[in-house]
């Protein structure tokens, strides 16, 4: 796992490391492998995705995220991000799936941690829970706004779901497209919504609330082990306290807040997806004969496998910086948590192409794990953001940027 150039490691975070890779090998790998081959409407229904899921939350993966007090690990940054690391290397899907299933969690900590009623909804289940009985989900993606949400004039911005003030709720109406992860299982929801001509963000229980529909899970090439699809809204009522951010610009800054966490958590799990297509052409580098020796004995399979261990350690060291940063510092800067993203998916998506490559054409086999690895790792280059997105967004604080 290549620590060598982190003297700072502690005994605990290696323990920690330890632990999250026995699952991510032993857990997510052969269920991700397995949930591959299914159609979509099966990989919801399947024992293999539910008993990696149940496993994660016995071991407590789906709440790094949450504070101590709240029943959570309370990781300190760096442990998060090895955690991350890990479990991106056994499966990105089911490390998006076990993390985006903590958003409603960390929202309501965030942004209505003094409200005691809310903690008991929406916190306090989902830190107890071990059977993976609350799956969160994070309602963003529309049918006509994807990265958009990342870069958009927000005096002009209009989402498709709506929010009507009512005399003692509000009122929901719209639909989050097919992109939801977590969206064909999720019980509980970290909705963004429009209020009026403005911005607001909720909590929405789904599984008890009336109004709730979904759609079916989406077929994709890619990450397939993650579970993607449409929440509708017909008449769904709110309770007004579970409207968590309303002022147009406190949702300014937790939109930027989330983007820095959400893109911060895409580049640890990426650097794991980057190292995994390395590993998985370094082994098969010294399992292959060609031209009378072993194929790492080419100079070219060298070169190449020079760049790749070199994109994995610089993804590592700048999403590290940036995980540590933004999970330390209030507000954090989110253009450090997405040059960390776009770096590291690249990293991850270039390793997996060259991993092919020094396969030959057996990497294009479905016999091979690095054939569903470069599968995974493209759709990491629109998931979150786009990267031309989220580069334009993260450009756009080069003005303020200090070069005296």
């Amino acid at each position: 796992m290549y620590e060598e150039l982190y003297t700072n490691i502690t005994d605990e975070q290696r323990a920690i490391r330890d632990m999250a890779h026995r699952f991510a090998k032993e857990v997510l790998r052969p269920a991700a492998n397995e949930l591959d081959k299914l159609k979509a409407e099966e990989v919801v229904k399947s024992e293999t995705y539910w008993n990696a899921m149940k496993q994660a939350y016995e071991l407590g993966f789906h709440k790094i995220l949450i504070p101590e007090i709240y029943g959570g690990l309370g990781l300190d940054p760096l442990s998060v991000h090895i955690v991350l690391e890990e479990l991106g290397w056994g499966s990105s899907g089911l490390a998006v799936s076990i993390i985006v299933s903590c958003f409603p969690a960390v929202a309501c900590c965030i942004f209505a941690g003094d409200n005691d009623n809310l903690i008991k909804e929406f916190v306090l289940p989902f830190t107890e829970d071990t059977k993976a009985t609350y799956i969160g989900c994070w309602g963003i993606t529309e049918p006509d706004h994807g990265s958009d949400w990342v870069a958009s004039d927000r005096k002009t911005f209009r989402g498709n779901v709506v929010a009507k003030k009512k005399e003692s709720f509000w009122l929901i109406n719209g639909q989050k497209s097919a992109w939801v992860s977590n969206g064909p299982i999720a019980t509980h929801c970290f909705l963004f919504l429009t209020i009026d001509e403005h911005e607001g963000i909720a909590l929405v229980n789904l599984k008890d609330s009336d109004g709730v529909t979904k759609g079916k899970p989406l077929e994709k090439t890619g990450q397939r082990a993650l579970p993607q699809g449409e929440i509708y809204f017909d008449d769904v009522k709110l309770p007004f306290e579970n409207m968590i951010v309303e002022d147009v610009e406190m949702f300014q800054f937790a939109h930027n807040s989330n983007l820095a966490l959400a893109n911060a958590g895409m580049s640890a799990m990426f650097t794991g997806v980057a190292r995994a297509a390395f590993e998985e052409a370094l082994r098969y580098s010294k399992e292959r004969f060609q031209g009378g020796k072993l194929i790492i004995n080419h100079q070219t399979v060298q070169q190449i496998l020079f760049k790749m261990y070199q994109r994995v350690e610089t993804a590592r060291y700048f999403s590290r910086a940036a995980m540590i940063y933004n999970l330390s510092n209030f507000p954090p800067k989110e253009e450090y948590s997405i040059i960390a993203k776009v770096h590291a998916t690249e990293a991850a998506y270039e390793n997996a192409n060259d991993a092919i490559q020094i396969f030959g054409a057996m990497g294009l086999t479905k016999e091979t794990e690095i054939e569903m690895i470069w599968r995974d790792a493209r759709a990491s280059l629109i998931e979150d953001g786009s990267n031309e997105t989220l580069s334009l967004k993260a450009a756009a604080c080069f003005e303020d940027l200090d070069i005296s």
